[in-house]
Formats: C-alpha cells, sequence, structure tokens
C-alpha cells in the first residue's frame, strides 16, 4: 500500500515542478525589467514553491491514489489482499486515517508555510537593490516599471550611451520632476550603478513653485524608489495569527492592533481563513471517493461507467473545494454550513461504505 504514498509523492513534487518552471521562467522576465539580480530572481521563485505544492495536493492525491486503485485492480493485486484476510472496511479505515494526516500536513502548509515564505518574498524585494537599472531603458520605449517614475531614450549607441533623456519622477506630497538630457552613461559609484546625464534641464515642481535649472553633468540613482513588484502586504501573506487576532478585533477585541486589518471588510480575510483551515478537509472526501474503486470488479459490465463517475465526483469535489471559498460571506450562518460541508461529504460517504460493506457481508 506504500505505493499509493510513493506515487502520490512522485505526483505531487513533479507536477509541482513543473509549473514552479514555467513560473519561473515568466518571473524572469519580469525580474529582469524590474531591475533586480538573479539571486534575488532565484529566492524569490523558490519561495513560491511551498504555494504551489498546496494548490497541486488535492488534484495530485486524487489522482494518485484512484490511478494506484485501478492498476491494483487490473493486475489482481487486491484479490491477494482480501484472500489474505484482510477486509475492504479494514482498507478504507487504513487510507481514511492516512487521509487525515494528509488533512494536517496540508493545514500546515497552507497556514503556516506558504503564509511565511510569502512574507519572504517580499521581504527579499523591499530589501534588494535595483542594480540592472540598464535594462530599464529600451531605446524609443517608455518604461514605468518603477513606481512613480518613467523613462524613455530615443536611441542607444555602440558606447552604450544614450540619446535624448526624458525622466519624469512623481511625487504625490511634493509634485514631480521632469529631466531632459541630451547623453546618459551608466557608470559605477561605489557598489551603485547610475545614470549620469550630460547638458540637461531639470523643472521640479513643488506645490505651485516650479523651478528650472540647467546642468552640465548629473547623477541619477534608484535608491528611493520602489518597483511595481513591491506592493503593501497582502491578506495571503500575513499570518494565520494576525488574521485571527483581525477577526477577533472586529468582533470588539480592542486587545489586538493589526497591521493591514482592513475591519470595513472582512471577507477577504474570511476567505483567507477558510482557505487555510477549512478546505483541507475536503482531502479526506477525495480519498474516500477514490476508495470507491474497490467496491466494484474489473468483470463488472459497469466498471468502466463506476470508475467514470467515481473521477468525476473527485474533480466534482476538488472544483466544490475551490469554488465555496467564492460563498464566504459576513453572514454567519452561510460561512458555517460552507465550513461543515466537508464534514458532512467525509461522513455520507464512510456511512456508505459501512452500509455497504456490512450489506455485502451479510450477503455472502
Amino acid at each position: 500500500m506504500l505505493d499509493c504514498l510513493t506515487f502520490f509523492f512522485l505526483t505531487l513534487f513533479g507536477i509541482s515542478t513543473i509549473i514552479w518552471v514555467f513560473q519561473a521562467v515568466n518571473f524572469l522576465d519580469i525580474m529582469i525589467e524590474d531591475g533586480r539580480n538573479y539571486n534575488v530572481y532565484f529566492n524569490y521563485t523558490l519561495l513560491n514553491f511551498p504555494k504551489i505544492i498546496s494548490r497541486i495536493l488535492p488534484f495530485a492525491l486524487f489522482f494518485s491514489f484512484s490511478y494506484t486503485f485501478i492498476k491494483y485492480e487490473v493486475n489482481n493485486e487486491l484479490i491477494i489482499f482480501w484472500n489474505h484476510g484482510v477486509s475492504k472496511l479494514s482498507l478504507v479505515n487504513f487510507f481514511f486515517w492516512i487521509s487525515i494526516l494528509i488533512m494536517l500536513i496540508q493545514i500546515l502548509i497552507m497556514s503556516i508555510i506558504v503564509p511565511k515564505s510569502q512574507e519572504l518574498a517580499k521581504s527579499k524585494l523591499k530589501t534588494s537593490d535595483i542594480d540592472y537599472f540598464e535594462s530599464l531603458i529600451k531605446p524609443k520605449k517608455f518604461n514605468d516599471t518603477i513606481k512613480g517614475l518613467t523613462i524613455f531614450a530615443e536611441d542607444k549607441n555602440d558606447n552604450e550611451e544614450f540619446k535624448n533623456i526624458y525622466i519624469k519622477k512623481n511625487n504625490k506630497k511634493k509634485g514631480f520632476q521632469i529631466t531632459f538630457a541630451k547623453k546618459g552613461v551608466f557608470e559605477l559609484k561605489g557598489n551603485i550603478r547610475v545614470l549620469v546625464l550630460y547638458d540637461g534641464q531639470t523643472l521640479t515642481q513643488n506645490g505651485e513653485n516650479i523651478t528650472n535649472f540647467n546642468f552640465s553633468k548629473s547623477d541619477f540613482g534608484l535608491a528611493e524608489m520602489d518597483s511595481h513588484l513591491v506592493t503593501h502586504q497582502k491578506t495571503q501573506e500575513q499570518s494565520t495569527e494576525s488574521l485571527i487576532k483581525c477577526i477577533q478585533s472586529i468582533f470588539g477585541n480592542n486587545k489586538y492592533n493589526i497591521i493591514n486589518c482592513n475591519k470595513n471588510n472582512p471577507k477577504n480575510i474570511y476567505k483567507e481563513l477558510f482557505k487555510r483551515l477549512i478546505s483541507p478537509f475536503y482531502l479526506p472526501v477525495l480519498i474516500l471517493i477514490s476508495l470507491l474503486l474497490i467496491l466494484t470488479s474489473k468483470e463488472s459490465l459497469k466498471y468502466n461507467k463506476k470508475k467514470f463517475l467515481i473521477f468525476f465526483l473527485g474533480f466534482g469535489a476538488i472544483i466544490l473545494a475551490e469554488s465555496s471559498i467564492g460563498y464566504i460571506s459576513k453572514n454567519f450562518m452561510r460561512n458555517l454550513l460552507i465550513s461543515i460541508l466537508p464534514l458532512v461529504l467525509t461522513m455520507i460517504i464512510y456511512l456508505f461504505f459501512i452500509y455497504k460493506l456490512k450489506y455485502l457481508y451479510r450477503r455472502f
């Protein structure tokens, strides 16, 4: 029976790695445009791997267990279990407890590991330097990758010199600053790459005042700028403890002062907590559905139809687990019903096994 778990982990990490590679390639373009180095890129993509694992796990679990049970039936391996005194109900109980263990691991991943890895990924971006400044300037193309900054260059010659540069720097409190320069060259000053501008003019608007000065040489850097990848902390990146304390503060417990706690719209917090703490309860449902395959034999005329029905029920349960999150609201009773739904489904399927197997034992 270890074949089920072996194939499950191979499927889980295999599919997750493939998706991670595709996602990493997509992030590579973003990182280069955003001016990040490859060390930041690697750490950022690697820290997104736990999130991919948590998303793929339900599908990998159902697919691997269903495939293994079908293989056992086709190779007549289940008959060996029955002939050695292993009852179908004991097999169901064994895998049911396995599903509980996997469910607890999924809760651990989604409630602790994923939020922490997302927080670390965001901190990697916030604390890293934008040291690929050159990649932000592309001839004849406006680039606004950096927040509050627009850069344009008309041309670039073989000496890596930019011609006719336009730079607009916005500041919500102080206004804006526009710089024109005939030429720009990147130079290393200390450990920072800066754009040295030649023969230019700068217009600065501060409130109602506008100043204008000409320069023959001026340095421009990105030390105080943020990229579009650096944003405010999202609900998905907050710890489960913070989200629970936020809910407590919404219901009148002023003991906690949580940053980024949107008390006016707690719906997103409810959804995130449901996804982390309740949706893993669908995993036992998926394993019990796959175990329905042991109730039928390949010799049965309806074996293929039953097999198709079981796959339909399994993928339906996966879709139900994902779509039910969208129905979470401020209504307590609705949230309660949605939360106990996986427990009710687990109980119904398990009672069906007991009824079906007890009935078969009495009959045969």
